[in-house]
């Protein structure tokens, strides 16, 4: 297996992760890990996020994105694959006994400062 199709797989898996636990994925997770891991165009990562995620929020969107040649179908079937296999995972963590709502805030704030502190400070 080639090291894109894993990191698009882990890319999907993080985003299912966090969509479990938080209720989000792919503006929050699955651009910012194309854009600033795999060296993806910003919209084409976009275009790709939406893809994934087409059933049933995406399908307009993505049309318009491949219209104007900014969405790899394979990318984004790899990403839902992790997607799916994800979204359990984070679900079963975030609703562990020991899982409290303050930890769940504190972690989501977390994860929110790191996406943005790579964004603003580094490439």
């Amino acid at each position: 297996m080639s090291t894109e199709i894993i990191q698009l797989l882990l890319i999907g898996l993080a985003a299912g992760i966090a969509g479990g636990m938080f209720g989000i994925g792919g503006g929050a997770i699955m651009v910012p890990a194309m854009v600033l891991l795999m060296g993806m165009d910003q919209k084409f990562a976009t275009g790709t996020s939406i893809a994934a995620q087409i059933l049933p929020i995406g399908v307009l969107g993505a049309i318009v994105y491949q219209r104007n040649g900014n969405l790899n179908v394979r990318d984004a079937v790899l990403i839902a694959a992790g997607l799916l296999v994800g979204n359990l995972f984070g679900a079963l963590f975030a609703n562990q006994p020991l899982i409290s709502s303050e930890l769940m805030k504190k972690l989501y704030g977390i994860f929110l400062f790191g996406i943005g502190a790579r964004y603003l400070f580094f490439r």
